[in-house]
């Protein structure tokens, strides 16, 4: 299955692949370079498929855990000051998601959103420390009856040049519900509690709506 922010690039890029195939042959017949042309535009249909797959999982509601938001590799474990929405120290846990991730963001804790705002801003790498405050995201907080207000924000790549949000303020969210899109390469950041128990270590890999994060 695939993404509904997927379902027009998908359709495009098919009809373009079709398009250049059928040019290539009528032009090249036979030959190796025609080919060729279908070996690369089959590949990069085949990789923008694998960008917009969203596996369905199923997620055991546990509201004395977070779960990683996203599938990916974490980057960053470290205990920062927070300056958007806090204004305090909190852990920060950064999922960096390369192009052949699952981009799918879902919920990492149930509760009610109270803060959802974008941002526009550069395209620096997902890795860079600057990422975080530089580039374009968005900022959701999420208000769990366990953890509290729980943060994320979702940044854009040096690829990505858009992000996916839904949601909104007041809405109530389950824990691996679908809570955005992020295009082309990208990172997570979680900001939770100085309390919380980490469940993960650097360089480890997570997957979206099932690996926990951390836990009261």
């Amino acid at each position: 299955m695939f993404h509904k922010e997927g379902h027009a690039i998908i359709s495009i890029s098919l009809i373009i692949t079709i398009i250049i195939n059928l040019i290539s042959s009528y032009f090249l017949g036979d030959l190796i370079i025609s080919k060729i042309v279908g070996v690369i535009t089959l590949i990069v249909m085949f990789l923008i498929l694998q960008f917009f797959r969203n596996p369905k999982r199923v997620t055991k509601l546990n509201d004395s855990l977070i779960i990683s938001p996203v599938d990916g590799k974490v980057v960053a474990i470290e205990k920062i000051f927070e300056k958007e929405y806090f204004k305090d120290e909190r852990i920060q846990i950064s999922i960096f998601m390369s192009p052949l991730n699952v981009h799918v963001t879902r919920y990492a804790n149930s509760g009610v959103v109270k803060f959802s705002k974008y941002h526009p801003g550069k395209y620096l790498v997902a890795w860079h420390p600057k990422s975080s405050e530089k580039n374009e995201r968005t900022t959701v907080v999420v208000d769990n009856k366990n953890f509290g207000k729980v943060l994320y924000r979702q940044i854009a790549g040096a690829v990505a040049r858009r992000i996916v949000n839904y949601a909104r303020v007041g809405d109530k969210v389950l824990q691996g519900d679908d809570a955005g899109f992020i295009k082309f390469g990208s990172r997570v950041d979680l900001f939770l509690p100085l309390d919380s128990k980490i469940k993960v270590e650097l360089n480890q890999i997570v997957k979206g709506g099932k690996d926990t994060i951390a836990e009261k």
